[in-house]
């Protein structure tokens, strides 16, 4: 079997399984328990707190564990709305975010916020002009990911932050679920960036983890309301075996960051010089410093994306269209509309998402394999 769906989800460790197991065997007490034995799950929830702080050089206090992805983004979004309503009801991000951004706002302007999405360019890239110019004095938030899940574009974060420092009043929320371990800390840990989402099954983490940064002083509303947990932000009793799995995961992962992020574009190089031979390819990503090193996204016209999906599956190959959370519903992605590519196209465009454990011998086979299907795609069309 060859991998290439690790932007979907990828495969918990060894090391992070084992994790799990000999603490949910070991310390399976209630964190918020008085007695000893909850005392000594509260301490690891801590140590694994300060070692995910350590690895990001930000502070303990400023960590929060949640579920994933999802439910970071709606947290920031949702909870920055309620906490700055009266400040405001102006929100803006990018119209090439994730489901969990788009539907969150789309959600909000139903509640009465005001919502703009920033247009993107040919290579799904927004303007931090076009940013400047939509600030309005009642803007609470702007929303921006790190690098865009469907064909890889690192957005310019760095811009981004420059501008909001002259809007210190404005939370600004990054969504960097794609963007850990791929060689861009410093864009997404920015000293101007007050929130960022990240999730564990990214990473080799188990799913159902995640947790976002806040930083000290920004004042968000709790999304779940209960027994107080996670300093009253976050309620619900924390899944300590996941939590210390993902903070290990973490840590093999940046430990190993530059040699990954070495072969991921090596191998995405391998790959994408090959198939943009073919006169039907449509290429999207790019391998330069402005795109991930992990996410090769083209299309091969007049073929479905999901006909060359479950192509490749037959021969124990897998990618994916463009986006996991749509790609049962046979959308076009969201992301190549927002860069005015052609519904007949984009709906043909497929994803590579590579990680740490794959190969330059899985790059030749899926080659190998790749012009044995092209064939047959040419004669079908």
């Amino acid at each position: 079997m060859i991998y290439f769906d690790n932007s979907a989800t990828t495969q918990a460790l060894p090391e992070v399984v084992d994790t799990y197991d000999k603490v949910s065997k070991s310390i399976w007490g209630n964190p918020s328990s008085l007695h000893n034995f909850g005392e000594k799950a509260f301490n690891l929830l801590e140590q694994s707190r300060k070692q995910i702080a350590d690895l990001l050089h930000v502070n303990a206090d400023e960590i929060y564990f949640t579920s994933g992805g999802t439910e970071g983004d709606n947290w920031v979004l949702k909870g920055t709305a309620i906490e700055k309503r009266e400040y405001g009801k102006h929100l803006i991000t990018t119209s090439v975010e994730h489901p969990a951004i788009h539907n969150s706002m789309e959600q909000l302007k139903q509640l009465g916020f005001d919502v703009t999405y920033l247009s993107v360019d040919d290579e799904g890239r927004i303007d931090p002009e076009e940013l400047k110019q939509a600030i309005r004095p009642d803007t609470t938030l702007v929303s921006v990911m790190a690098v865009n899940n469907e064909i890889g574009t690192i957005q310019p974060l760095k811009e981004v932050a420059d501008i909001l420092r002259d809007h210190p009043k404005i939370h600004f929320h990054v969504d960097a679920v794609q963007g850990i371990g791929k060689g861009i800390q410093d864009l997404i840990m920015n000293d101007r960036v007050d929130f960022v989402t990240f999730s564990g099954h990214k990473f080799h983490a188990p799913r159902g983890t995640g947790f976002i940064y806040a930083k000290r002083g920004r004042r968000i509303a709790p999304l779940m309301n209960g027994g107080g947990q996670e300093k009253n932000q976050r309620s619900g009793t924390e899944n300590v075996p996941a939590i210390a799995a993902m903070a290990k995961a973490l840590r093999l992962l940046l430990d190993k960051e530059s040699k990954a992020n070495q072969m991921e574009r090596e191998i995405k190089q391998l790959i994408s010089d090959h198939i943009q031979k073919f006169d039907k390819i449509v290429p999207f990503s790019k391998n330069t410093d402005g795109f991930a090193p992990h996410i090769l996204c083209f299309a091969i016209t007049g073929v479905r994306g999901e006909t060359i999906v479950h192509a490749f599956e037959e021969h124990g190959i897998y990618i994916s269209t463009t986006s996991a959370c749509s790609s049962k519903k046979h959308l076009a992605s969201s992301t190549l509309t927002a860069m005015n590519v052609p519904e007949n196209v984009s709906t043909s465009a497929v994803r590579i998402s590579l990680g740490d454990q794959n190969t330059v011998a899985e790059a030749h086979e899926f080659i190998s394999v790749f012009d044995e299907l092209y064939k047959e795609f040419d004669k079908l069309s």
